[in-house]
């Protein structure tokens, strides 16, 4: 009986799956990891990082990659155009551990509301024709405006000066007091690359509809914006006369959106005693 032979066959080991690694969140250049939770505000300039693995190299050790960093709100609208940056690099046999590195930064827009943000990284290994992508999330509490469908005023609200935090319970002034109102402006359309042309104009007028006061130009916000703006925080101001009689007060804010050819009248109403 001749003896049975039994030959190994070496079998060749599959590369890594192209992946990102690491993908986390700070809110300075280097510094430390945020979690999860951490609630950011308007405004911020968020750092992004991550390492890419599973790429292949070519015979004379360099790698191609390629790859997209893109942001969006809860709805999925992009907060900020994508960025597209290449890494072309030479990984000898001693940097076996290196790992490219994939850093940028985004800004959370200024009128963000609140709720879970995305970011997603896409790469391509233009050498092994291999992608990925990978995203993470992030929160922010920003300012919370009702939308509408159509041109309107919300949350008017009185203060004692214009670097009041605080709004008034109750709008009661006396005569030589100054007046200072905030409101919000939502409902406009946008015109091409978001943009926006909203005036509005104030007027104080009395019990029996004689108007005392009337802004001498109509304050306006004309912009075009990335991401589109959610709404226009708005303000106005006046001093009241030390003569002026005691009774009950209307502020008019007469607002036009002339991109969605839309017009709006709010009125509140203060007591000087």
């Amino acid at each position: 009986m001749r003896p049975i032979l039994l030959l190994a066959f070496a079998v060749p080991l599959a590369a890594a799956p192209l992946e990102i690694v690491r993908p986390v969140i700070s809110d300075s250049d280097g510094g430390a990891v945020l979690p999860a939770s951490f609630e950011h505000v308007p405004g911020e300039t968020l750092f992004y990082f991550c390492r890419v693995g599973g790429f292949q190299k070519t015979a004379d050790e360099k790698i191609h990659l390629g790859y997209t960093v893109e942001a969006a709100d809860p709805k999925g609208v992009p907060i900020m155009e994508p960025f597209h940056q290449e890494i072309v690099d030479e990984v000898t046999p001693q940097d076996k551990e290196w790992m490219p590195k994939i850093q940028t930064e985004i800004m959370v827009p200024p009128l963000a509301g609140s709720g879970t943000y995305k970011i997603t990284v896409k790469v391509e290994d233009l050498i092994a024709k291999a992608k990925t992508e990978s995203s993470i999330p992030f929160q922010v509490r920003g300012r919370d405006v009702a939308p509408s469908d159509t041109l309107t005023v919300r949350n008017f609200q009185f203060f004692r000066s214009e670097d009041d935090t605080q709004p008034l319970d109750r709008a009661a002034y006396r005569p030589g007091d100054g007046v200072w109102a905030q409101f919000d402006i939502i409902g406009f359309q946008f015109g091409p690359k978001n943009k926006i042309d909203i005036s509005y104009v104030t007027s104080v007028i009395t019990e029996s509809g004689k108007v005392l006061w009337t802004q001498p130009q109509p304050e306006a916000e004309q912009s075009e914006s990335f991401y589109p703006k959610r709404y226009i925080s708005a303000s106005m101001g006046i001093t009241l006369q030390n003569n002026i009689r005691p009774g009950t007060y209307t502020i008019a804010v007469q607002v036009k959106d002339a991109v969605g050819n839309q017009t709006y009248e709010a009125r509140q109403t203060f007591v000087v005693e």
